[in-house]
């Protein structure tokens, strides 16, 4: 694979974790503990590939409305995680970075997120982005409201400008969107991010979504022509 058809920065909607637990006589917890099994795959495959950032919708804002024992396990498998697989992540270059209104979870969660993301801070290999209570329509009103507040006689915001204050500021710009488990919508995800990136849908549950199955997503990629409201002679007379 050409490394001039490899996507600079991949993001993820990792669904089907409750389905495939569902499917298999389990709680919807089982999946979302081999789901993460499954992201730390992502990872690696990720970085062997040489893509230099992936962003994983890991909880979105909307789903504090699941239910209660659902939403606190996943509290807690946060935790873990980061608390189990920082060491290796910070071995191997990744820095990590949550997006999202962070402020929201419990202060045991928000002191493993601050120690993860300061330990990894400087690191370039990959950047590991974890969406966490994360909305895009909430990232693009935070953005507004930081110029608003830096600016009191603000009377105009540009593209530029606003891009400049959302969540993934100083991240590549999209290229590949990727969602698993069958269905075709984005949900109020990187919603400004993705106005050119190309979407991938498969019917791949998330915890069977294995390096194979992330190398294909990313060839389909490398077959796309990327227009950006040019004609295909147009790209094609570039190159």
């Amino acid at each position: 694979m050409s490394e001039t058809n490899i996507p600079k920065h991949v993001a993820i909607i990792m669904d089907g974790n409750g389905r495939w637990a569902k499917a298999k006589g389990k709680k919807r917890t089982a999946g979302h503990k081999v789901g993460v099994e499954r992201a730390r795959e992502a990872v690696q495959t990720a970085a062997n590939l040489g893509i230099k950032s992936l962003t994983l919708f890991a909880f979105s804002s909307e789903n504090w409305n699941r239910p209660k024992e659902e939403v606190s396990y996943l509290m807690e498998l946060f935790i873990v995680a980061l608390n189990r697989e920082i060491k290796a992540l910070h071995k191997h270059g990744v820095r990590l970075k949550f997006i999202g209104d962070t402020l929201a979870f419990n202060e045991k969660l928000q002191k493993a997120i601050n120690k993860a993301e300061q330990l990894t801070k400087d690191n370039s290999t990959l950047s590991l982005n974890i969406a966490a209570n994360y909305g895009g329509r909430w990232d693009i009103v935070n953005a507004v409201n930081q110029l608003i507040q830096q600016s009191s006689d603000l009377t105009q915001i540009t593209e530029s400008t606003l891009e400049s204050k959302l969540a993934t500021a100083d991240l590549p710009a999209l290229d590949l969107m990727i969602r698993t488990g069958g269905e075709t919508r984005i949900s109020n995800f990187l919603i400004w991010q993705a106005a050119y990136a190309e979407l991938y849908f498969c019917d791949t549950l998330w915890p069977d979504f294995d390096q194979q199955a992330l190398m294909l997503a990313v060839e389909e990629y490398g077959r796309r022509q990327r227009r950006f409201g040019l004609t295909g002679e147009q790209i094609i007379g570039t190159k």
